[in-house]
Formats: structure tokens, C-alpha cells, sequence
């Protein structure tokens, strides 16, 4: 009796909010476009599953970032021309084909143009070449098992710097 009462009153809660439909954010938007990822200078990228599978990781993390720092009624409009990740590979070495080195002589690198919009007019654009020299040192990546994190971190480093303090709480997967 009691579990017929509990999904009752649950269907009963839930059907008019399933009917209003989708809410929209009230965050800034982000849109990134890769120009020819195939043709990006780190071996992630050649193979057409992997370049998938990191794209759509950087995707996430654009729009993360465009949620935190970007005011409402605002948009980015991204276009990455070049990414070589942190690290590289080492095929030679016996049992690590697949593991990617992070030495200081490999910091991570993205070669980016972006329009940042309000209302539909460009109020802010250029073309930047993130680096990060002292990516090994940087302790928000000690210990981070998150995957490509010292890119991930220099791209909100950019953001942080390029357009200003964040709009709304870091959330649990943007801390670091």
C-alpha cells in the first residue's frame, strides 16, 4: 500500500514538470568548432575513435567553463585550429605504447580563435596560442587521474583570465 502511494504521488509531482518541457539555462553558451582535427599535431588525433572520444571530452569542458564564467545573454563561439595535448608517446618503450610522458619539454598547447557575443554583436574576439611551460608544477593536476587535466586546466586558466571572474560556483567536475 504504501509503495503504491510513494510512485502515485511521485507520477503525480513529476507529469507536470515533464509536460512544461525543457527548461533553458539561464547560462552562456558555448560553440567550438575544430578546424580539421585530423590534421592536429598530437597522435590523439589521427585516429578517427580517439579524436571522437577527446573532442567530445573538450566539448564538455567548453560548455562547463561558458556555464561558470559566461553572463546570461552572452555566447563564445570557439574555433581550435591546433591542439598538442601535455605528454606524448613513447612507442619504444616496451609495455607502454599507449602512455602518455608528461616532461617539461612536452607542456600541452592550443592555437584558438574566438567571438565572444552579446545580443548578436561581437563585443570581444582574437586569436590566442595557450601554452603552459609550468604545467608539472602546477598542483591542481598532482594526482588528478582525469584524463588530458593539464590542458583541461590551462583552457580554464584562459577563460578565467579572458573573460573575467566566474558567474555562477565552480561545480564538482571544474574544480582542480
Amino acid at each position: 500500500m504504501l509503495r503504491t502511494v510513494c510512485l502515485t504521488l511521485s507520477l503525480v509531482l513529476a507529469v507536470p514538470v515533464a509536460m512544461a518541457g525543457p527548461v533553458a539555462p539561464a547560462e552562456g553558451r558555448v560553440t567550438v568548432t575544430y578546424v580539421a582535427p585530423e590534421t592536429f599535431r598530437d597522435r590523439e588525433f589521427r585516429r578517427e575513435r580517439s579524436r571522437t572520444s577527446a573532442l567530445a571530452e573538450f566539448d564538455r569542458w567548453f560548455a562547463g567553463l561558458g556555464a561558470r564564467y559566461l553572463p546570461a545573454g552572452q555566447s563564445l563561439h570557439v574555433e581550435v585550429l591546433n591542439i598538442d595535448l601535455a605528454g606524448e608517446f613513447e612507442p619504444w618503450r616496451s609495455g607502454f605504447h599507449d602512455v602518455r610522458f608528461l616532461r617539461d619539454t612536452t607542456p600541452p598547447r592550443i592555437h584558438l580563435r574566438y567571438r565572444l557575443m552579446q545580443d548578436g554583436t561581437v563585443i570581444r574576439a582574437g586569436e590566442e596560442r595557450l601554452t603552459d611551460m609550468n604545467y608539472l608544477s602546477d598542483p591542481r593536476g598532482h594526482g588528478d587521474s582525469r584524463r588530458f587535466i593539464h590542458d583541461k586546466l590551462m583552457v580554464q586558466d584562459w577563460f578565467r583570465k579572458t573573460f573575467g571572474a566566474p558567474q555562477r560556483p565552480a561545480r564538482s567536475d571544474l574544480s582542480g
